[in-house]
C-alpha cells in the first residue's frame, strides 16, 4: 500500500464560508478538516452563534470553525460586496444558509456568482425548500423538529412532544449540504462547470423518521407516536434504560437470538429456554416481567461490569453516559476525534476531528478557530495584490 499522502483529500479547493450558526458553517467545517482552503466571512461582530452565550466566546464556534480563516466584511457596503465578489472568483465553492432571498438582494446570489465564475459551485441550506408552500416561514432547528414530525416521535407516550437534545436538523442538513457539494465538484470533472446545490432541513429530516414510518405504515393501529426509550411498535423487548449501579444502561434485544444471549448473560438459562418469551411480541405482551427481570441483574453491577457482559454476548447495548464523561473521553481523543485547543479567553475547548478515515491520506488535525476577522487584512491584501479586487470592481 502506498504511503498516506499528508494533506487532507480536498487539499487544494478553496471555499468560501458565509455560513451562520450550525447548518452552513457546519458544513465549512468538513471542508475545511479534509484539507480545504476555507474563508469564513462574518459580518461585523460575528457569526451570530458567536454572541449566544452572553458576551462571552461561544465555544461552539470555536468548535465549527477550526481550521478557517475568518475575514469580516460589512456585506451591506459595495466596499464588502466587491470584496465577497473577488473572493468568490477565485474559489471553487460557495456556502450560504441565509434567509431565502438575502444574497440575491445584496446582488451576490447564484446567477451573479455563476456569470463571472462559471466553475464555482454553490451550495445554499434554508430551512424549507423554494418551492415549497412555507419557503418564507422562519426557519430554524426547533421549529424544523416541530413541523417535520421529528418532535412528535420524541417523549413518552403520556407526555407532550419533545425535541431532539441535539440540533439533529441543522446538522443533518450541512452534511446533506456537503454531500451535494461534492457531487457537483465531482460533475464539474467532466463537465467544467459548477452548479447550484440547495438542501432543505425540513427535507433532510424526513430520512430520518425511515424507522418510525415504517412502523406506523406496518402497524398503524399499533403504533405509538412517542414510546420513551421503547420501540416504537412495541415487539420488541427488551428495549429500554435499565439501572446499573452507578447510573443506567440501555439495552436492546433486537431480535430472538440477542434476548437468548442477554439471558444467559444474565445467569438466567431458565428465561432462555421458557417458550413462552422466545418471540419479541410474546415478551412484549409480559414486558414489565422481562424488564423487571432485566432490572435485577443489571442494579447489581456498574455500568462498565454491564458494557462488557453485553459484549461478549453480542447484545447492543451500552452506558449511558453524560456529558462531562463524553468530553473526557480519552478513547476519543486517542483516535483523533477530540483535540483540546487553547482558547484565550476560554481556556481549553474540545473541538472535535474528522469523524471519516481514508486509506490514502492522513487526517489533518484542527487548528484553533480565528477571531472574527483575524485574517481580513492578510486576505484582502492578498487580493489587492493579485489584481482580484480590482476586476471585482471592473466587473460591478
Amino acid at each position: 500500500m502506498t504511503a498516506a499522502a499528508a494533506g487532507g483529500p480536498l487539499t487544494g479547493l478553496k471555499v468560501v464560508d458565509l455560513g451562520q450558526v450550525y447548518l452552513g458553517p457546519y458544513c465549512g467545517l468538513m471542508f475545511a478538516l479534509m484539507g480545504a482552503e476555507v474563508i469564513k466571512v462574518e459580518p461585523p461582530g460575528g457569526d451570530t452563534i458567536r454572541g449566544i452565550a452572553g458576551g462571552r466566546e461561544n465555544p461552539a464556534a470555536m468548535m465549527l470553525n477550526s481550521s478557517k480563516q475568518s475575514v469580516v466584511l460589512d456585506l451591506q457596503s459595495e466596499e464588502g460586496r466587491s470584496a465577497l465578489l473577488a473572493l468568490a472568483d477565485n474559489a471553487d465553492v460557495l456556502i450560504e444558509n441565509s434567509r431565502p432571498g438575502t444574497m440575491e438582494k445584496l446582488g451576490i446570489g447564484w446567477e451573479t456568482l455563476s456569470a463571472r465564475n462559471p466553475r464555482l459551485v454553490m451550495g445554499s441550506g434554508k430551512g424549507y425548500a423554494a418551492d415549497s408552500v412555507y419557503r418564507d416561514a422562519p426557519a430554524m432547528d426547533f421549529p424544523i423538529q416541530a413541523l417535520t414530525g421529528l418532535m412528535s416521535v420524541t417523549g413518552f407516550p403520556d407526555g407532550p412532544p419533545v425535541k431532539c437534545g441535539a440540533a439533529i436538523a441543522d446538522f443533518l442538513g450541512g452534511i446533506h449540504l456537503f454531500g451535494g457539494i461534492m457531487a457537483a465538484l465531482h460533475a464539474r470533472g467532466t463537465t467544467g462547470r459548477g452548479d447550484f446545490v440547495q438542501i432543505a432541513m425540513q427535507d433532510v429530516t424526513h430520512h430520518a423518521l425511515a424507522s418510525n414510518i415504517a412502523s406506523f405504515l406496518l402497524a398503524p393501529d399499533g403504533f405509538a407516536d412517542r414510546a420513551g426509550n421503547s420501540q416504537a411498535v412495541l415487539k420488541v423487548a427488551p428495549y429500554d434504560l435499565f439501572p446499573a449501579q452507578d447510573g443506567q444502561v440501555a439495552i436492546m434485544c433486537l431480535n430472538d437470538r440477542h434476548w437468548q444471549h442477554l439471558t444467559r448473560a444474565m445467569g438466567r438459562p431458565d428465561l432462555a429456554e421458557d417458550a413462552e418469551l422466545a418471540e419479541g411480541p410474546a415478551r412484549c405482551a409480559q414486558r414489565a416481567r422481562v424488564d423487571g427481570w432485566v432490572t435485577a441483574w443489571t442494579s447489581r453491577h456498574t455500568r462498565a461490569e454491564i458494557f462488557a457482559a453485553l459484549n461478549s454476548a453480542h447484545v447492543p447495548g451500552a452506558a449511558v453516559r453524560t456529558l462531562a464523561e463524553v468530553v473526557s473521553d480519552e478513547d476519543m481523543r486517542a483516535r483523533g476525534m477530540i483535540h483540546d485547543l487553547p482558547h484565550p479567553d476560554l481556556g481549553t475547548v474540545p473541538v472535535p476531528g474528522l469523524p471519516m478515515q481514508f486509506a490514502r491520506h492522513n487526517r489533518v488535525p484542527p487548528i484553533p478557530a480565528p477571531a472574527a476577522g483575524a485574517d481580513t487584512a492578510r486576505v484582502l491584501g492578498a487580493l489587492r495584490q493579485s489584481g482580484l479586487s480590482t476586476r471585482s470592481e471592473d466587473k460591478n
